[in-house]
């Protein structure tokens, strides 16, 4: 069972308008920078570049949904892909070969999605800035930070979505990981 409180929470500063620059750091530094690329007006890819570890690459794949992203490693290896189903309901599934994930919009009226497990519930929150400011992610229990990037990558396309309060299930897995 997951703990209630956050295992690792961090930090996220944006840098830069056009093209812009995420800084994510932990409680001991800096962890790397995860930048965007736009292409005809629109979010095309990322890149994850960390202090120390391998580079990440996000890329849209072809196909008419939003959402719809791969993440590789500079050696051209998978690590997950993300599809949103349905154009209406605010859900991203995140597929890694092991376990499919599903994003969801918080409870309430902030700006932020929560990553669930099929059956174990929260494994991280993020916390997205509107304007300015810091965002932050929340790790509740082990997760590959490749997933927490390319899962921050993910909600901040859908930044505006995740205003209205999430779905009730998401409520329901967080109380219920807290009642114990």
């Amino acid at each position: 069972m997951a703990d209630p409180e956050s295992t690792v929470t961090y930090r996220v500063e944006r840098k830069g308008l056009l093209s812009p620059e995420f800084q994510l750091s932990s409680p001991e530094g800096p962890v790397g920078v995860l930048t965007l690329e736009r292409g005809r007006g629109m979010l095309v890819g990322g890149r994850w570049s960390p202090l120390s570890g391998e580079v990440l690459t996000m890329r849209r794949d072809p196909g008419l949904l939003r959402s719809q992203f791969s993440l590789w490693t500079e050696g051209h290896e998978w690590l997950g892909s993300s599809l949103r189903p349905h154009v209406v309901r605010r859900e991203v599934m995140l597929h890694t070969g092991s376990r499919p994930l599903r994003m969801l919009p918080l409870t309430g009226l902030h700006s932020g999605w929560v990553l669930l497990a099929p059956k174990t519930g929260d494994m991280a929150r993020f916390h997205l800035p509107l304007l300015g400011g810091a965002g932050r992610i929340e790790v509740y229990r082990k997760v590959d930070f490749e997933l927490v990037v390319f899962a921050w990558f993910l909600g901040l396309q859908l930044r505006l979505e995740s205003l209205w309060p999430g779905p009730a299930e998401a409520a329901g897995r967080a109380a219920a990981r807290l009642a114990g």
